[in-house]
């Protein structure tokens, strides 16, 4: 259609949300589907945030705010950042937004010129690449394997800065794989980008409080004290608060940086909800004990679903240090053929039979930039996964 924006045509719509709608519609239709494409909890809001908010509308708090953010929640940020990871910014340094992806959106938005190249390490969250192009610039995926965990080398980015680079974009632990870099490897990192005075790093932090086991997470600013007038430290409350329909997403970084982003929120959306606003004032200054009840829970349920999938045979599935995801690898599947007669030509072909055959939807690997693999979503019951492994566990016995 000749009316539409050419930059649209450059873009796709999200594989994730394509994948949990196909999965409501057959849910809808009849079909027992297993939905394990959301990259969402299924905790609900602890209740202190929601009483919080239900103060807010009673207290009126229902106007227009400043367009990135009322004082309290960016002070709560302030102090969120020097407590959880020794970073000293004042209100000036942050932006509150709808929704982390917003947060990325604006900063490409008021940063990126035609030309300009962003590293995004693959696999990647699937709108990194996505939206670097809506803004202009340039995506460059920079394959990590299973072979370094999903982790990218210093001698891959290093290859992969140019002169026309603007930013790294660094997620940890990560969607789709949940893959955590140790502060060893993140300074193996923070070592190359010091060399090279012109990149910025946008970090992604979303689940940092998603971290099993003994792994630590640390963010590029804190690792590396010489980035932090070129660091763009992202967060949100979406995830480890269970808030992913509130859309309070937020970050801090140098005030000019800020400010211009400021420019643009104040020509598209203007401020963030209100009442999710004090919401996610409660979340940074409330009660924080449930991070880690919801974190035990999560290591049970990641434990299950590592076990039950690497039963399969052709089946890859290493254990994540964090997020809510496994990826495992399909590559001893590829070529195999259904009983409904579908060849498994990749791994596309392999989650839409999977939908189609079993009735589990999950999310193909091409979506996040490295195949043949697929990303499950443990964020959801004991009982569902059990019941979703075990599908799977005979979609693949079935394969010949």
């Amino acid at each position: 259609m000749s009316f539409l924006s050419a930059t649209l045509s450059r873009v796709k719509p999200s594989p994730t949300i394509a994948v949990t709608n196909k999965a409501r519609e057959l849910k809808a239709a009849g079909r027992d589907v297993i939905g394990l494409g959301a990259g969402e909890p299924d905790f609900d809001t602890p209740q202190s945030i929601k009483d919080a908010a239900v103060r807010a509308i009673a207290e009126g708090k229902t106007k227009y705010t400043a367009v990135d953010g009322i004082p309290e929640l960016k002070q709560a940020i302030c102090e969120k950042f020097k407590r959880d990871n020794g970073l000293d910014y004042t209100p000036a340094q942050v932006t509150v937004n709808s929704g982390g992806k917003q947060t990325l959106y604006n900063a490409l938005m008021a940063t990126l010129n035609p030309g300009d190249e962003v590293i995004i390490p693959a696999p990647y969250w699937v709108s990194y690449p996505d939206m670097v192009l809506l803004a202009g610039g340039t995506p460059v995926a920079v394959e990590a394997s299973l072979e370094t965990s999903f982790k990218l080398t210093p001698e891959q980015l290093e290859a992969a800065i140019t002169p026309k680079t603007k930013w790294f974009i660094f997620n940890s632990p990560s969607n789709p794989t949940g893959a955590g870099y140790s502060r060893s490897e993140l300074k193996a990192l923070t070592d190359v980008l010091l060399r090279h005075p012109h990149v910025w790093v946008m970090t992604d932090d979303m689940y940092e409080h998603l971290a099993y086991d003994d792994f630590e997470f640390c963010t590029p600013a804190q690792v590396e004290p010489g980035l932090y007038d070129r660091t763009l430290t992202c967060n949100g409350v979406s995830k480890a608060y269970a808030m992913t329909g509130w859309r309070i997403g937020y970050a801090a970084g140098p005030e000019p940086l800020i400010a211009a982003m400021r420019k643009v929120q104040s020509q598209s959306t203007s401020n963030p909800c209100s009442v999710s606003q004090y919401a996610a004032l409660e979340a940074l200054t409330g009660p924080q004990d449930f991070l880690a009840a919801n974190n035990e829970i999560f290591v049970r349920r990641r434990n299950l679903v590592v076990s039950m999938l690497s039963e399969i045979e052709g089946l890859t599935c290493p254990v994540p240090e964090g997020a809510f995801y496994v990826y495992p690898s399909i590559a001893g599947l590829i070529g195999k053929t259904t009983p409904a007669g579908t060849r498994i030509t990749d791994d596309e072909a392999f989650a839409t039979a999977l939908l189609e055959e079993a009735d589990v939807a999950v999310v193909f690997g091409a979506a996040f930039g490295l195949s043949p693999n697929f990303r499950v979503s443990y964020a959801t019951s004991d009982a569902a996964l059990k019941e979703a492994c075990s599908r799977i566990q005979r979609f693949c016995a079935a394969l010949r």
